[in-house]
């Protein structure tokens, strides 16, 4: 597998109900109004209370693309036709053939819809079956128990909890909860919780 270009192509991942599409500047504008709803930002190491603040969480997404470390996405929901949301690829080491998703917020009234479940068939179909990777890792604060619930309900295996392993942008210390996939558990996974998508 060849990596190189990995950064500066276009992957844009899709099925009949989201398409992802990489982040680029014009999708400022429609993802500002979703990321003002602070309560996305609860347990978030980066807190977003202003426009400025997404401001620079979104430049930071883009320099990270733009420097190998992520590759961010731009959610948009084909059922309800808007933009829903932002994830991205990120900690990636092509090297030892794993990455990790997250980073990813959804708008309120788009929670619990099937947006978040369709979107990450297409992240981890693409990670496994067209990069070829080893494994693919997710984490959470330990304090939110609605993100470590979810990950669970889509075949995620939780890891363990890593003490004081962030410090957030408010000071406070966080531990974070990992759970993963690997190569041997995507067949299964595909196939039961996933049966059906494409």
């Amino acid at each position: 597998m060849d990596y190189s270009k990995f950064f500066t192509e276009e992957h844009i991942l899709e099925n009949d109900r989201a398409r992802l599409e990489p982040l680029q500047e014009k999708h400022f504008g429609e993802l500002l109004p979703i990321a003002k709803h602070t309560q996305l930002w609860e347990f978030t190491s980066v807190k977003i209370s202003s426009e400025a603040d997404f401001r620079k969480y979104f430049d930071q997404a883009l320099a990270e693309r733009k420097n190998g470390a992520a590759y961010p996405f731009a959610i948009f929901d084909k059922q309800h036709n808007r933009y829903g949301g932002c994830t991205r690829f990120g900690n990636i080491s092509f090297e030892h053939r794993r990455l990790e998703i997250g980073w990813t917020f959804y708008h309120p009234e788009l929670q619990r819809t099937g947006l978040n479940r369709n979107a990450k068939y297409l992240l981890l179909s693409y990670g496994f079956e067209t990069l070829l990777l080893n494994r693919i890792e997710l984490k959470t604060s330990l304090l939110n128990l609605r993100s470590q619930t979810a990950m669970k309900k889509i075949g995620a295996v939780q890891e363990g909890i890593l003490r004081n392993h962030m410090i957030n942008e408010d000071g406070s210390v966080r531990d974070s909860v990992y759970f993963s996939f690997i190569v041997q558990d995507w067949p299964g996974v595909k196939e039961t919780i996933f049966h059906g998508y494409r």
